[in-house]
């Protein structure tokens, strides 16, 4: 698909672009940019290749701009991104894109952008504002669940606690941040202009996303920070806890250690123990078994250990 860069993007043909001395936008599939790719007269270096995108990045060539894009899916972080390529230069910009990615941003671009001042720059600039124009609303998402989480530890309720969305949270998190960086660094090739591609006065369109991109990279950076406090909170929830118990049963132990005595002591039937014959003997060992266990829960409890 073909577009000039006027007002609003207008769809065109190939032959259109040629003839107009407006800038344009191009896609096309990696089959046709093979077939059709000597006819941009674009000077490129490193060849793009879709099989070989890994990163969001640019590179600068001789006479163009090369880079590639790896988006990941915001509905589901943890699937593979959505990859494409594209060559720039001052006449306009070209992606190569099996996935549809780009399509579905340009379509966008397409419904809700007007502009009074048209140019390369600013269409670049809102193509990369509508990669991330959700994301400050998935970040309070995630915070919001983030501080159901912490009400749960807050509460006790250790039961109903989400340890592995906790770890889904951060690991997106992570994902994202590292996205965040690979479009500043995008941002910056760009903000360079070493080709001199773009006017100096649309430099700002670039230093606008940058701030953007740092905004959300810092927000990023917090929340993960604030998924490993929460972690670190339910570990130590769960150590208070633990140690609630072990204090339980160890004055529980405590208290029988000498009722256990007692009962050995007496268990051993010796034929001259006096206690034996006694008919107060019985009673007075229940007596003395009561009076420690209350003596001892009494220590316990001015000691504060329960």
């Amino acid at each position: 698909m073909f577009y000039l860069i006027d007002q609003t993007l207008t769809e065109v043909n190939r032959e259109k672009i040629k003839d107009s001395d407006k800038q344009y936008v191009a896609v096309l599939s990696f089959e046709e940019w093979k077939k059709d790719r000597e006819s941009f007269e674009l000077g490129i270096d490193i060849e793009p290749e879709l099989s070989e995108i890994y990163t969001t990045k640019a590179e600068v060539n001789y006479d163009s701009l090369t880079g590639s894009f790896s988006i990941p899916h915001r509905d589901d972080l943890s699937a593979e991104d959505s990859k494409f390529a594209f060559v720039l230069d001052e006449k306009g910009i070209v992606f190569i894109d099996d996935s549809g990615k780009a399509n579905e941003l340009i379509e966008s671009i397409k419904k809700v952008k007007k502009w009074k001042f048209p140019s390369l720059e600013r269409f670049i600039y809102d193509f990369l504002d509508q990669i991330v124009i959700d994301d400050l609303r998935l970040m309070e998402k995630y915070e919001r669940e983030l501080d159901t989480m912490e009400h749960t530890i807050i509460e006790g309720d250790d039961d109903d606690f989400p340890t592995v969305r906790l770890n889904d949270i951060r690991s997106d998190i992570r994902d994202l941040r590292i996205h965040y960086e690979q479009l500043m660094d995008l941002g910056q090739e760009l903000e360079e202009n070493e080709n001199n591609f773009f006017k100096t006065e649309n430099l700002r369109y670039f230093r606008l996303f940058l701030n953007r991109m740092a905004r959300l990279h810092d927000t990023s950076t917090s929340l993960r920070e604030y998924t490993m406090q929460l972690r670190d909170q339910y570990k130590a929830h769960l150590d208070i806890k633990q140690n609630r118990i072990m204090t339980v049963l160890t004055v529980v132990t405590t208290i029988f250690m000498p009722l256990t005595l007692i009962v050995g002591w007496y268990g051993m039937n010796f034929k001259y123990m006096p206690e034996l014959e006694s008919r107060w003997g019985y009673p007075i060992i229940i007596a003395v078994s009561l009076l420690v266990a209350a003596g001892s829960l009494l220590f316990f409890k001015k000691k504060k250990w329960l």
